[in-house]
């Protein structure tokens, strides 16, 4: 007979899973959480670059004349009402013009408006100031004559003609100014400095050279200033819905296009071009225009050379504290200051950078190699070389703590079995233990490019700034410039939400901007992924 197990009184199969079913709600509810935040960071990130329609809205004034308005729809809402009456329903509208109406957009209550079309003939213009512009054409004019009227049928021709042209020359005098004028300037300084500690034959000579570059400077600055004036020579006049007749420069025009005869196909080939434009342009009108290049370039050279910072110091840091340490309270205090660290707030690590690595370190340098150029810092001003060592300090305690974790997961016997083959104890570590333990610790590099690719607070004393002229990556010696100021996705946001002379103009642009944000990051922390799961599998052995 086979033998029966005794029944246990009092005991249930299912006594826990109240509180399994309760972390699994827990989950399920950050899940939809972080979707929700997703959704709508990207329905409007990705809104903004979608083509919308013109409309033309007429209704009275508060006199009770008949007014025309055009704009673009952004959103209904319920306006709130006084006590006892029911709420009002209005919509917001995007009517450009910011010269003319003062301000970019307008509320408009939906009970007075007498009627709405979409007027075909409706032109909107992206221009370099004042936003854009949204009227009718009526005629391309060159100087003072009455130019191509917009009946003629190669009037759209013409306008995209002059605009194409315009566009070319606003990249010559963009080239002249910034790299050819700006690197005589540069040479004009540089000799300057170095004519003030050189012998008095030498002067001589350098002051000969500066005058040769100040007289090609003069000729430089007057060839920008003769493109800029044809710039200037032609003109597009257009009229507002109100009938006011205006008139903007050929040179200003971005691009232009009539959004209520687009189809389909052409509407999301303007999505397309939009969004390119957005990825690879300067940002412009106080950053609510324009693109976010400089800033996507900046977040990304500063992330990455925080990590290759970050990495040497905190792999060999927690190697010491591990394998070479002896294990006792000072060890202990200094494993307990490290985790201390990671719950710093980062503005301290932003303010220890400042008084260490600029004022300090950076003053230093100019001190002992740039004291000619003195008082004007060299080094010892904010960059993106100082603003990614401090973010490597910041983020160093992730490192060290998930180093040391991944190390002390390599199984013992691997390390016996190293050692008992000959193998110092560098060796094992170098071969052994290492391989093994890459990827946890690239686990913390992960976590660290995550952190250090969001922070805000410690940039904005180091380094970052709303505008940088030019990236600091290019092609001029020294290629990588450590010392100058950068953009920075996470500010770009800052400023555009907080700073913004228009914060309605800026909306769309924060959720554009943030969505870029985390594209970035999931990209640097996908690529850490596949490495490290490529590294898994190429030392797998190493765990047996």
């Amino acid at each position: 007979m086979s033998a029966q197990l005794p029944k246990t009184k009092g005991i249930h199969h299912t006594k826990g899973e109240p509180l399994v079913w309760l972390t699994a709600m827990g989950l399920t509810i950050g899940l939809v959480m972080v979707a929700s935040l997703l959704l709508v960071i990207i329905s409007q990130g990705v809104g903004v670059f979608w083509p919308k329609r013109v409309t033309r809205f007429v209704l009275p004034d508060e006199s009770g004349k008949r007014i025309e308005v055009d704009g673009v729809v952004v959103k209904r809402q319920l306006k709130t009402a006084e006590a006892g009456k029911a709420p009002i329903e209005e919509i917001q509208i995007y009517t450009g013009n910011r010269e003319v109406y003062s301000l970019a957009f307008r509320y408009l209550d939906v009970h007075r408006i007498t009627s709405e079309s979409l007027p075909a003939d409706a032109l909107l213009i992206e221009r370099l100031e004042n936003g854009n512009a949204i009227g009718t054409p009526i005629s391309l004019k060159t100087g003072s004559s009455t130019g191509l009227p917009a009946e003629d049928p190669s009037f759209r021709s013409g306008l995209a003609k002059a605009i194409e042209e315009a566009s070319a020359r606003r990249s010559a005098i963009d080239h002249l100014e910034k790299h050819v004028i700006g690197r005589n300037a540069a040479e004009i300084s540089e000799l300057e400095v170095r004519a003030k500690s050189a012998a008095p034959d030498r002067q001589q000579a350098l002051e000969a050279d500066i005058a040769t570059l100040k007289t090609r400077y003069q000729e430089l600055a007057a060839e920008a200033k003769r493109l800029r004036k044809v710039q200037n020579e032609q003109s597009l006049e257009y009229r507002l819905a109100s009938g006011e007749t205006r008139t903007v420069a050929i040179g200003s025009i971005i691009d232009h296009h009539y959004p209520n005869q687009l189809g389909f196909l052409s509407r999301f080939g303007r999505f397309c071009e939009n969004l390119w434009n957005f990825v690879s342009e300067r940002p412009r009108e106080a950053n609510t225009e324009g693109g976010i290049f400089p800033a996507i370039f900046g977040t990304f050279v500063m992330t990455l050379l925080m990590s290759l910072l970050v990495a040497p110091f905190g792999v060999l840091a927690a190697i010491y504290l591990r394998e070479y340490a002896k294990q006792g309270p000072i060890v202990r205090m200094v494993r307990i200051a490290v985790n201390n660290l990671a719950g710093v707030p980062s503005i301290v690590f932003g303010v220890f950078g400042l008084g260490f690595f600029v004022y300090f370190v950076g003053g230093s340098i100019d001190r002992a190699f740039f004291s000619q150029c003195l008082p004007n810092p060299t080094v010892g001003t904010g960059g993106i070389g100082w603003a990614a060592m401090t973010l490597a300090l910041m983020t160093l305690p992730v490192v060290i703590v998930a180093t040391e974790e991944a190390v002390v997961a390599v199984p013992r016997g691997a390390r016996e079995g190293s050692l008992a083959c000959g193998a110092s104890k560098w060796q094992t570590i170098q071969r052994i233990v290492l391989p093994a333990a890459v990827p946890g610790i690239l686990t913390g590099m992960i976590l660290a490019m995550a952190r250090g690719a969001g922070e805000v607070a410690p940039l904005m004393l180091v380094g970052v700034v709303k505008l940088a002229p030019s990236l600091p990556l290019d092609l001029e010696y020294p290629f990588f410039h450590l010392n100058q100021k950068f953009m920075h996705l996470g500010f770009h946001i800052y400023d555009l939400g907080f700073q913004s002379p228009d914060s309605e103009a800026a909306r769309p642009m924060v959720f554009a901007t943030t969505l870029f944000l985390i594209l970035l990051v999931i990209v640097l922390n996908l690529g850490a992924i596949l490495l490290r799961e490529r590294l898994r599998r190429r030392f797998a052995t190493a765990a047996f």
